[in-house]
């Protein structure tokens, strides 16, 4: 079955795009002008109040609510210590870093030696339970108790690293910060926040202020391809404060395209570097890419055969940024001018007009009524039509 990208961007006000698979809907986002993206952009931002009682800090960054930032969200530079103090916590935590990802190493090539046995894969792609690829470095799905109680000791220990702090004592209000948004704005609570930025590129993932932050992505399982990457990794030589994330996109590629996607993201950190140090807080940094070259980014992949681009605007964008990242693919990148609007055409309007109904019905004959509220999800099950006992 084909699959196709489809990019709407033939009005200026709101972009759309959805990967289709035949005539189902694999991946939808959109992007109005109105409400642009907050996720993923760097602000320096200052620290306006500081709650013991949730040990977090709220933090002006020039949205339109204060920002929240978690205790364990901050980095250790930041706090108000001695610095022979900071670089004893920083020097512990990278030790029980190191040791938890040997550990893991050594999990994952005893799976990739029973898969091996029994014919089998290491990993489940499936079970992966989110697609963001900086945070697929992780354990495999089977862990014997041993492994499992010698990670869930070192966690403990590098927990207990923090609790020897306590954010009043070593965050103070309106210190500036370098902040990351990971989690967008909703209803009336404002963003949550990190210290511990991430650069995303087509095939890797920059963690620059995290020494333990390198890894391959979960989703590559085969071991032969794991050795290769962890020595392209080594060969980079990132600096010790620095780690990378080899995403799943960087599995069939050489060593010298990671390394020009690792070049651009240094480069991009450097600019980041240079502007904070010119700008006063509250300000915006750095913004993550606009819609399109985000899809063509984190969505694209070699089984997606056309990407179909209505909008004059959004099929140069769209065409330009491919040629950047993977020029043999620019002729895929193609332009609607059928006067059918682009969703209608191929099918999928119906199926976005759907998605949005709180009432989902079933095979079954059953049916979901899925609530959304400000706190949580409510999802009530009902069984309908259906008669049958399970």
């Amino acid at each position: 079955m084909s699959m196709r990208m489809l990019i709407d961007a033939r009005h200026p006000e709101e972009t759309r795009v959805a990967v289709a698979k035949g005539n189902r809907i694999e991946e939808f986002d959109f992007e109005s002008s109105e409400h642009k993206q907050l996720k993923g952009n760097i602000y320096l931002a200052k620290v306006t109040r500081v709650e013991p009682s949730l040990q977090a800090a709220f933090v002006d960054y020039g949205g339109n609510r204060h920002g929240f930032l978690a205790f364990s969200e901050i980095h250790p530079d930041y706090y108000q210590i001695p610095k022979a103090d900071r670089d004893a916590l920083l020097a512990e935590e990278a030790e029980h870093a190191a040791e938890e990802e040997r550990l893991r190493a050594a999990e994952f090539e005893e799976e990739a030696e029973e898969s091996d046995y029994t014919g089998e894969d290491a990993v489940d792609p499936d079970s992966e339970p989110n697609g963001d690829d900086a945070a697929e470095v992780g354990t495999g799905s089977a862990r014997s108790p041993v492994d499992e109680s010698a990670a869930e000791e070192l966690r403990k220990k590098r927990q207990a690293l923090r609790r020897r702090y306590k954010i009043q004592d070593v965050i103070q209000r309106r210190q500036v910060l370098l902040v990351q948004v990971v989690k967008e704005e909703r209803g009336n609570k404002g963003a949550a926040l990190t210290t511990y930025l991430s650069l995303a590129g087509r095939y890797c993932v920059l963690v620059p202020n995290t020494s333990h932050g390198g890894g391959i992505s979960r989703k590559i399982s085969n071991g032969a391809d794991r050795k290769r990457l962890k020595s392209i990794i080594s060969d980079l030589k990132l600096p010790s404060t620095m780690g990378l994330i080899v995403r799943t996109a960087g599995l069939q590629r050489t060593k010298t395209e990671i390394k020009r996607d690792f070049d651009y993201l240094a480069r991009l950190w450097d600019e980041v570097r240079e502007r904070t140090l010119a700008s006063s807080a509250p300000a915006l940094i750095y913004r993550d890419s606009d819609l399109i070259k985000r899809a063509i980014r984190d969505l694209y992949h070699r089984e997606i055969e056309e990407v179909v681009v209505e909008g004059e605007e959004g099929y140069k964008a769209a065409r330009g940024f491919m040629k950047l990242l993977m020029p043999s693919h620019v002729r895929r990148v193609k332009p609607y001018s059928d006067p059918t609007p682009i969703f209608q055409r191929y099918g999928v309007q119906d199926q976005l007009t759907a998605m949005y109904q709180p009432v989902v019905q079933l095979k079954s004959g059953g049916y979901l009524v899925i609530n959304p509220t400000e706190a949580l999800v409510s999802i009530d099950i009902n069984s309908g039509r259906s008669t049958k006992e399970h």
